[in-house]
């Protein structure tokens, strides 16, 4: 089972992410953080240029309710939904809640993560 999904789309970079703002918050995930990683290495004297960008979202609910159950989960939240450009492409990708939370082996959050992942799924795959 792979452990990430990923599309690619003729985008911009940045247009992929307005593009990812809207469909996240029409499922009520928010974007509370994004990190240019070309921007903040380049501050520490890295000459790396590959456009990249990291967004943590979060639906506040859904947080609550996973870290009520089970704290263990903070360790993998904010989710994280990555946005590149590798041999001129832009790609949009993340790493699958439902196989992070098996990392943890609570079956009773499957459910919830398959959740999670079927609509941040759904928010990558209309953005694109």
């Amino acid at each position: 089972m792979d452990f990430h999904y990923s599309v690619v789309t003729e985008k911009t970079i940045d247009a992929a992410i307005r593009a990812l703002e809207e469909t996240l918050k029409a499922r009520k995930f928010g974007v509370l953080w994004q990190m240019d990683i070309p921007a903040k290495l380049q501050e520490k004297g890295v000459d790396f240029t590959m456009p990249f960008r990291v967004l943590e979202v979060c639906n506040p609910h859904e947080a609550n309710r996973v870290l009520t159950q089970n704290p263990m989960v903070g360790y993998f939240l904010p989710c994280k939904i990555v946005v590149y450009e590798m041999d001129g492409q832009t790609h949009i990708g993340m790493p699958k809640p439902s196989v992070l939370m098996g990392i943890i082996g609570d079956s009773s959050l499957e459910e919830l993560a398959h959740n999670v992942e079927v609509n941040l799924k759904s928010a990558i795959d209309e953005a694109r």
